[in-house]
């Protein structure tokens, strides 16, 4: 589905349904340097579910025009106007890593836009290795390297794709190669810079849930818990064997916390 915000072209995929802005409206938002990709399964089966679904590409990302916002509190108040061109009222927001941040901002500032709140691989702060910042501001192929190694668990790393014959670490791979130039480097220093997380967290008037990783390392299984906790009411699903990449790494667990939840 093709959109216009602020006059740039945007992408959100739908799911390979039709989308009907009156039907309840689940979106998803990708993590750094990724784009809607990484959202296929979930994306089709909210889609063939009742749900109007935008898998957004956000803007530099994907087949969205650029450039690439440089902070998370610019890319939520974005988010609010992709919902004001898709005609949405108020949505169900799923963010993973960097989109959750996103999500959590959106939520913040505009409570009563946001039906339910699903956070995957978060924190309330996510700061990024100087190793791996340098690499990505640098357009480094190595910081690829760091965020496959990092973002899967060891198990993912030698094999373990839900389909036979599918290379977990070289999806990711080739998907971060994929992207436009600076671009992994202006997500991870926006993420590195956020600090509004814990105030955000307090803002939240939905109902929401924490999918963590058992075996997380980027955003460790302490640092979502003590999201959930900043946040009133809010569930937790852990992910048996699940790293940072649990969306693609265990995506029937992963879709059956979303469904439970949503």
């Amino acid at each position: 589905m093709k959109l216009k915000v602020d006059d740039k072209a945007v992408f959100a995929a739908t799911g390979g349904a039709p989308f009907q802005c009156k039907r309840p409206c689940a979106v998803f938002i990708h993590g750094a340097g990724m784009n809607h990709i990484v959202w296929a399964m979930q994306a089709r089966y909210f889609g063939h579910h009742g749900y109007g679904v935008l898998a957004v590409d956000l803007p530099g990302h994907g087949a969205s025009a650029g450039p690439a916002l440089e902070s998370i509190e610019e890319a939520a108040a974005w988010l609010l106007r992709m919902l004001d061109a898709a005609k949405v009222e108020r949505a169900i927001l799923i963010g993973h890593s960097m989109g959750g941040l996103v999500a959590l901002a959106a939520a913040a500032v505009a409570p009563e836009r946001v039906e339910k709140l699903a956070i995957l691989g978060g924190s309330g702060e996510m700061p990024v290795a100087s190793s791996l910042l340098e690499l990505a501001q640098a357009d480094d192929p190595r910081a690829y390297d760091l965020m496959a190694l990092w973002g899967h668990h060891m198990g993912a790393q030698i094999g373990g794709h839900p389909t036979p014959g599918l290379w977990l670490m070289g999806g990711s791979l080739r998907l971060l190669a994929r992207g436009e130039r600076g671009v992994l480097g202006i997500d991870l220093a926006a993420c590195n810079a956020y600090s509004g997380g814990p105030d955000a967290a307090a803002k939240v008037r939905c109902p929401a849930l924490l999918v963590i990783g058992e075996r997380d390392i980027m955003t460790p299984p302490r640092a979502g818990r003590a999201l959930a906790e900043a946040i009133a009411g809010a569930e937790v699903a852990m992910i048996p064997a699940g790293g940072h990449m649990m969306l693609v790494e265990q995506p029937d667990a992963s879709l059956e916390a979303l469904r439970s939840f949503v």
